[in-house]
C-alpha cells in the first residue's frame, strides 16, 4: 500500500525567507528536532553555497555518527551539471539530491528569455540528474518548478525523463501557490498514473491553501497507487506567504474526516510528541512569534471562552476538541526566570559558563575541556547575536568537534 512521508524544507525554503534566516548551529538544532519528530527527510541546505559547506558536511558527520539517524540530509540544487560537480567538490559525502528547474511556459519565457526550451529543461535535468548518480548520490529527486502552471503533459514526460535517468521521485512545486485542492488532485493523478512514480507535493501559501493543496495532492498519487513525500515547514515559514505547515500537515491527515481510515497509511515513525518544544525552538530561532491561532501549537489551540464551549470541553474535552494537547507534548509547566540570571555570551568568563552548564548537569573532564568548550559558546554567540538556548549550549558540549566545524565560516 502506498505510504505518505515527510519531507521537511525548512532549513532551504525556510530560511530563504525575506528578512529571516537562521545560523548554522541553529539549522543543525533544527535538523535534530526533525529527526526527533521522524520526519523522512530533510533538505538542509545548498551544497553549492560556500558558507554552508562546513555546517552540511559537520551535519552529515552526525548522521554517520549516528545522531542524525534516521533522517536523510538532502540538499538542493539547480538542476545544471555544473553545479552538482561543484556540489561535490565542496560536499562529497552528499547522498540524497533534488535538483530543479523551471517548467511552465511563463518561466520559459520570462525567466529564461526564450534562452531554453522544453527540450533544453529536460536535457538538463536529465544530465545532472546522471551526474549526481555517478558522483556518490543514491537517492536524486526532479523538481518541476513553477509545475502548477505547467502542460501536465510536459510534466509527465519531464517525470519519465527523470525517471529514465535514474531519479527516484518527482517533485511536483506549486511555487506561486496558484493550486486548489481540486486541480491538484487532477493533475497529480495523470501524473502518478502516467509515471508510477514517487511524488513529492511542495506547495506555497499564497492563497492560502498549501495544507489544503497538499493533502489533496498525497491523496492522488495514493489513489493513483504512488508513495508520496509531502514538502513541509515548521511553522509555515517560507518564500512570501510560506509553505505548508509541518504540523497542520500531520494533525490534517491524522485527524480529518477521510484520511482516518486505513486507505492512508501515514509514516509510523512520527512523534508528535516533539511537536511543542520543536515550534517554540524555531519561532526563537527564526525571531517569528507563533501564531495564536496555529493549529496544534498555537497559544488558542486549546483555550476555550465561550460558556457553552467551556462547559461543554469541561463534561468532555472530544465536544470541542479533535485531538488532546497532550499528544502534542504540551501540558508541562515551564518555568520562567524572573530573577538572577546568569547567561553564556559572546564575553562569558569560566566562572559564570561553569553555572550556566552545572544547572543543565554538565561535567567537563577537566578545566581544559571547560575551556575549550567556553570558547566554542563564544563563537556560537557571535554567530547568533542572540543568547544561547538549552538545546544549543548542550550540543556544543556533546560535539565540540562538529560544533567547531559549524560555527566556522571561510570567505
Amino acid at each position: 500500500m502506498p505510504k505518505i512521508f515527510l519531507l521537511d524544507v525548512t532549513n532551504r525554503d525556510g530560511v530563504q525567507t525575506a528578512h529571516l534566516g537562521l545560523a548554522k548551529i541553529e539549522k543543525t538544532i533544527v535538523n535534530m528536532y526533525l529527526n526527533e519528530m521522524g520526519v523522512t527527510q530533510s533538505e538542509f541546505g545548498f551544497p553549492t553555497t560556500h558558507h554552508e559547506t562546513n555546517y552540511l558536511n559537520a551535519n552529515l558527520e552526525l548522521a554517520d555518527m549516528g545522531v542524525l539517524c534516521p533522517i536523510r540530509l538532502s540538499g538542493w540544487l539547480r538542476a545544471v551539471k555544473k553545479d552538482v560537480e561543484v556540489a561535490y567538490q565542496l560536499v562529497p559525502k552528499l547522498k540524497y539530491l533534488n535538483l530543479s528547474i523551471s517548467t511552465s511556459e511563463q518561466m520559459l519565457s520570462g525567466k529564461f528569455q526564450g534562452r531554453m526550451t522544453r527540450d533544453d529543461v529536460i536535457h538538463s535535468m536529465t544530465e545532472a540528474t546522471q551526474a549526481a548518480l555517478q558522483l556518490g548520490a543514491v537517492g536524486v529527486g526532479v523538481n518541476a518548478e513553477d509545475a502548477s502552471r505547467a502542460d501536465v503533459e510536459f510534466l509527465i514526460d519531464f517525470a519519465l525523463a527523470g525517471k529514465e535517468a535514474g531519479a527516484e521521485r518527482f517533485r511536483y512545486c506549486d511555487t506561486l501557490g496558484y493550486d486548489s485542492p481540486f486541480s491538484i488532485y487532477d493533475r497529480i493523478f495523470k501524473i502518478a498514473e502516467a509515471s508510477k512514480m514517487p511524488i513529492e507535493l511542495h506547495c506555497h501559501n499564497d492563497l492560502g491553501m498549501a495544507v489544503a493543496n497538499s493533502i489533496s495532492g498525497a491523496k492522488a498519487a495514493i489513489d493513483a497507487g504512488c508513495d508520496v513525500y509531502i514538502n513541509t515547514t515548521i511553522n509555515g515559514i517560507g518564500e512570501r506567504s510560506g509553505n505548508a505547515d509541518l504540523i497542520t500537515v500531520i494533525l490534517a491527515i491524522k485527524y480529518a474526516n477521510y484520511f482516518d481510515n486505513e486507505n492512508y497509511s501515514f509514516l509510523e515513525n512520527v512523534n508528535l510528541k516533539a511537536a511543542w518544544k520543536t515550534c517554540k525552538y524555531a519561532s526563537y530561532a527564526f525571531k517569528v512569534p507563533i501564531p495564536i491561532t496555529q493549529p496544534g501549537v498555537g497559544a488558542n489551540a486549546f483555550a476555550h471562552a465561550s460558556g457553552i464551549h467551556a462547559d461543554g470541553v469541561i463534561k468532555d474535552r472530544k465536544n470541542y476538541e479533535l485531538y488532546d494537547y497532550e499528544e502534542l507534548g504540551r501540558g508541562e509547566p515551564e518555568l520562567i526566570v524572573t530573577g538572577r540570571q546568569i547567561v553564556v555570551g559572546e564575553y562569558s568568563g569560566i566562572r559564570g559558563f561553569r553555572n550556566v552548564y552545572d544547572n543543565l548537569e554538565v561535567e567537563f573532564k577537566n578545566e581544559e575541556e571547560a575551556r575549550k568548550i567556553l570558547e566554542l559558546t563564544r563563537f556560537a554567540n557571535v554567530e547568533k547575536q542572540k543568547p544561547l538556548v538549552e538545546e544549543e549550549l548542550l550540543f556544543i558540549a556533546s560535539y565540540p568537534e562538529q560544533a567547531r566545524k559549524i560555527l566556522t565560516l571561510t570567505p
